[in-house]
């Protein structure tokens, strides 16, 4: 008895199957770039297409009468939910017809955009049918009949940027991440905060230059490191451990920043006309600033930044025929970034110091102090509430 029933359970499953089984929820659009126009063709799941449409089942829609009947109601569905942005402006497709894959259970669809010749950038937008969370769109682009671009859109991604295998095309490139390189830099504190704290204890203009070259030359490399998926730390060792450098900055600024900046022979020296000028500070000083080191701290720390703007990077478009210049103008960005910065803080902090070095001074530990906490904050959080090691 107990043999019949498992075997009628297991007749049932096998012969519910079918009914129950719903084809992986695709579609596919090729996108064909050529001198004259963007041309292309999208297939769409009938299953998709009937549940949009309000019809009653899938095969409904694969009657040739049913779906030219439909014709426009398909082509407007569809036109609401794909485009192309051109600096920000969408191009909706022009339909030209379609052909019924009853093997495939979908349906194929010709189009064109309405824009000729082919710009050297555009954005490609596709949510085709956000009733179900689990479809997926695969994007594929043509250049000259060569596969050049290949992506996938879901629900949490529909849209991607694509960059022509042109002269034009690499410019677009260059702009971009220029502007994004420069964008990260100014919205990412924590980078920030460590540059600033390396410079609260001021010094010669040649010495702040080799501590953000330094930052730069070693953030370039690990950020080159990671694009390429050569090395791929954890950010939940990554995150923290940028935390942490803020920190090991102030504690350093605090623990030695007061050697650096004691005046040095006596607490002030005799200057011409009997009047009293301030005595150099030992990072002023040629013999003294053999000895500072935040050049290599910045060298040392930023190995691990750089993995932190890596991080940022692989979430964009990066284009696989320009990606030596993708790298390259984001780390230009960066550095245009920095140097505005460290311009505003090092003339902000030269002008207090020439004001008052007492105040100088005060506002440098103060700061160190300011630099502790908000590493203390961003390492306690990322450890233990964002996913730590």
């Amino acid at each position: 008895m107990r043999a019949r029933r498992a075997f009628l359970t297991i007749a049932f499953l096998v012969l519910a199957a079918p009914v129950w089984a719903h084809p992986a929820p695709f579609s596919y659009l090729d996108l064909q770039l050529g001198d004259g126009a963007v041309r292309g063709s999208l297939v769409a799941h009938a299953i998709d297409l009937a549940h949009d449409l309000g019809l009653a089942s899938a095969d409904t829609i694969l009657d040739p009468d049913v779906a030219r009947a439909n014709r426009d109601r398909m082509f407007a569905l569809l036109r609401l939910r794909l485009s192309l942005a051109v600096a920000g402006t969408p191009v909706a497709p022009e339909f030209e017809d379609f052909e019924i894959l009853r093997d495939r259970q979908a349906i194929r669809f010709q189009l064109r955009f309405a824009l000729a010749p082919p710009p050297a950038a555009f954005e490609i937008h596709a949510a085709l049918f956000p009733y179900d969370p689990n479809h997926q769109t695969f994007v594929n682009v043509y250049e000259d009949d060569a596969l050049a671009h290949q992506g996938i859109f879901d629900r949490t991604r529909t849209r991607s940027e694509y960059f022509r295998g042109t002269p034009q095309g690499t410019l677009a490139v260059v702009r971009k991440f220029i502007a994004e390189g420069i964008h990260h830099i100014v919205i990412g504190p924590d980078h920030v905060l460590f540059l600033i704290g390396l410079l609260l204890l001021g010094g010669r203009l040649m010495m702040l230059v080799r501590i953000v070259t330094a930052f730069t030359v070693a953030h370039s490399i690990t950020l080159s490191l990671a694009v390429l998926n050569l090395v791929n730390p954890s950010s939940r060792i990554v995150e923290p451990a940028i935390a942490l450098s803020i920190i090991y900055v102030g504690a350093d600024n605090l623990l030695v920043g007061v050697a650096r900046v004691r005046p040095v022979g006596g607490p002030a020296f005799r200057g011409t006309m009997g009047r009293q000028k301030p005595a150099p500070t030992s990072c002023e000083t040629g013999s003294k600033e053999a000895r500072d080191v935040r050049a290599w701290i910045a060298f040392a720390f930023g190995l691990m930044h750089g993995f932190g703007f890596a991080s940022v990077l692989k979430e964009m478009d990066l284009p696989p025929h320009a990606l030596g210049w993708s790298l390259a103008s984001f780390n230009v960005g960066v550095e245009i970034g920095q140097v505005c910065i460290v311009v505003l803080v090092a003339a902000a902090l030269a002008a207090v110091r020439q004001r008052s070095e007492a105040l100088g001074r005060r506002l440098a530990l103060a700061g160190s102090a300011g630099v502790i906490a908000a590493g203390a904050y961003w390492f306690v959080e990322r450890m233990f509430f964002t996913g730590g090691v």
